[in-house]
């Protein structure tokens, strides 16, 4: 059974619907009882990093996260939520995240060629660098909606895209997995991402 997190940001109600097309039971919650029921975590997100990061905290969902994966709980943040699961963020600011995987998250401008639009928004190629998540998915592509990206992470980079440079897409160190991209966005290939995070 998978437990999707409500925190108050995110698009819960067509990741929970794709979870259910594979036929995953899965549930949002925003209560730790009744997650903590849960076999796998999911962290999704969209918006400022800034606000989200409050929110984990004030509800206690942060302290939650950190301890669940600690005990080896499958824990898959997508998005926004993933680049939560890393040390910080220089999204307007310097803020801090849960700190479970190394590397910060940064903005896109100033970084990309400058004829390139901001938000990265669109399908890309996955390039496979490691991990299980998404082993076979070499070339495959994926839905990006994003304007920051996680850098100085080699310590779990799964996948990367190309968007004038390369730009991390997934990244996966022992039990805790991210996906910039949104898998309940991504079609067939997204379910499958989905599917096989259902068997960790």
């Amino acid at each position: 059974m998978i437990g999707i997190i409500d925190y108050g940001v995110g698009n819960l109600f067509s990741l929970c619907s794709s979870c259910k097309a594979i036929g995953e039971e899965a549930f949002v919650s925003g209560d730790a009882v009744e997650l903590s029921k849960a076999d796998r975590l999911i962290l999704p997100g969209v918006g400022a990093f800034e606000d989200a990061a409050k929110k984990l905290r004030d509800s206690g969902m942060a302290d939650f996260v950190r301890a669940q994966a600690a005990q080896g709980k499958p824990l898959l943040g997508i998005c926004l939520g993933m680049q939560l699961l890393f040390e910080k963020s220089y999204e307007y600011g310097c803020h801090e995240g849960l700190g479970l995987l190394k590397g910060q998250v940064v903005p896109m401008e100033g970084r990309l060629p400058a004829e390139l639009k901001i938000p990265h928004m669109g399908w890309n190629a996955l390039q496979i660098k490691g991990g299980t998540l998404l082993d076979g998915l070499d070339g495959q592509y994926v839905y990006f909606v994003h304007s920051f990206f996680a850098e100085n992470c080699e310590d779990s980079l799964s996948a990367v895209t190309e968007y004038g440079i390369p730009i991390t897409a997934a990244v996966e160190k022992g039990n805790i997995y991210g996906c910039q991209f949104h898998p309940e966005k991504s079609g067939n290939v997204g379910l499958g991402i989905l599917r096989k995070f259902a068997e960790v």
